[in-house]
């Protein structure tokens, strides 16, 4: 049975042709830069031209862990390095959009974290100037590009699950929010820092939901000011329904981390194995059981490679590639409106009591 996974983990290969390779300079040298994207980055064969940190002496470090030939003294000399085509932008979410217009003015690709932009507006606005200047801007959600993700969602394409009717993610986990201290002082935690992986994950098999709904709380003692347990669920047209369940107070020792796909003719299931031991985590694992194949029962998939750092190469060689040969990246900034837009209508559904629709 083997022999029928070659296709499917051709549609997960983030591997990136040289002749695709342009420099990349980083602005940004924080913790996810130093264990996700510069491993990545070097594994890819791409060219780090430099980065660019406000804390000077951290940019030093993590430029010389991983032989970054350059650290600049300022923005402003990172983005009027001829040789940068492309900038990622990898700094606290309110800072990104400035950095991406001034990026933009001077003729750079983006490479964006999530979440993109705080409202669609500023997202419009910012599309609209990488179109006027004919600069393309990938959004770096990465758990697209997740092996066992890309991998469940290749099989749901390939129609080895029929009619897909449902798509869940259950995540309870331990998570430590100080090392951020804007994350620990933001109001809207949960759904716009961690679910909206998920979130977009789901975009990406079964499209934009017409209504939501989203119940979120509190444990008592938590440091953090927002929500740090949601339930999130998404109805599509047709059959179709989504559910997102993630509590980061789990205080039993006994992480779960899992997600499931089913259709009319089988489902898929998986662990995200980084959340179970992170940031070190372990390889994911993926079943099929499919009556279109048929299976004869559960079918292990091989996964070989690991969220963090390996599915950071995906985003940033979807954009040089659309570079190279024109079309959009996946997820271009367009696409990523969509998770933003979803996460907004979810808070309006936490704010409100009361199911949205998603216009």
């Amino acid at each position: 049975m083997l022999d029928v996974f070659a296709p499917i983990a051709a549609a997960c290969d983030t591997a990136i042709a040289p002749e695709h390779r342009l420099p990349v300079a980083i602005v940004g040298a924080g913790a996810i830069v130093d264990v996700a994207h510069l491993p990545a980055y070097r594994a890819a064969g791409l060219d780090i031209r430099g980065l660019f940190d406000l804390d000077a002496d951290r940019a030093r470090e993590v430029a010389g862990r991983h032989g970054v030939p350059t650290v600049y003294a300022s923005l402003d000399e990172l983005l009027a390095d001829p040789g940068v085509r492309v900038v990622d932008i990898a700094v606290a979410p309110a800072a990104q959009p400035d950095i991406a217009r001034r990026a933009l003015e001077a003729g750079k690709h983006l490479v964006c974290q999530k979440p993109f932009v705080p409202d669609e507006a500023t997202g419009e606005e910012i599309i609209a100037l990488a179109d006027r200047l004919g600069l393309k801007i990938v959004v770096n959600q990465q758990l697209r590009y997740d092996e066992g993700i890309a991998a469940a969602r290749a099989m749901a394409g390939a129609g080895w699950l029929g009619e897909v009717t449902a798509m869940t993610f259950t995540v309870n986990i331990t998570t430590d929010w100080t090392p951020w201290p804007w994350l620990v002082r933001s109001d809207r935690l949960e759904i716009m820092y961690h679910s909206i992986h998920y979130l977009d994950a789901v975009r990406s098999v079964l499209g934009d939901p017409e209504h939501v709904f989203c119940a979120a709380g509190r444990t008592p003692g938590q440091v953090a000011a927002g929500e740090t347990r949601t339930i999130s669920t998404l109805v599509f047209p047709g059959n179709a329904r989504a559910l997102v369940h993630a509590t980061h107070e789990n205080r039993t020792g006994d992480p779960e981390a899992s997600f499931r796909i089913d259709g009319s003719e089988g489902s898929v299931r998986g662990t995200l194995g980084l959340l179970y031991d992170y940031p070190h985590g372990r390889p994911d694992t993926l079943e099929v059981n499919s009556r279109a194949l048929p299976t004869d029962g559960w079918l292990p998939y091989p996964v070989t490679r690991r969220w963090i750092p390996d599915a950071f190469a995906g985003p940033v060689g979807s954009l040089l590639r659309a570079v190279a040969g024109g079309g959009e990246p996946y997820p271009s900034a367009r696409d990523n409106l969509g998770t933003i837009r979803l996460v907004d209508r979810l808070y309006a559904s936490m704010d409100s009591g009361r199911s949205v629709p998603v216009e």
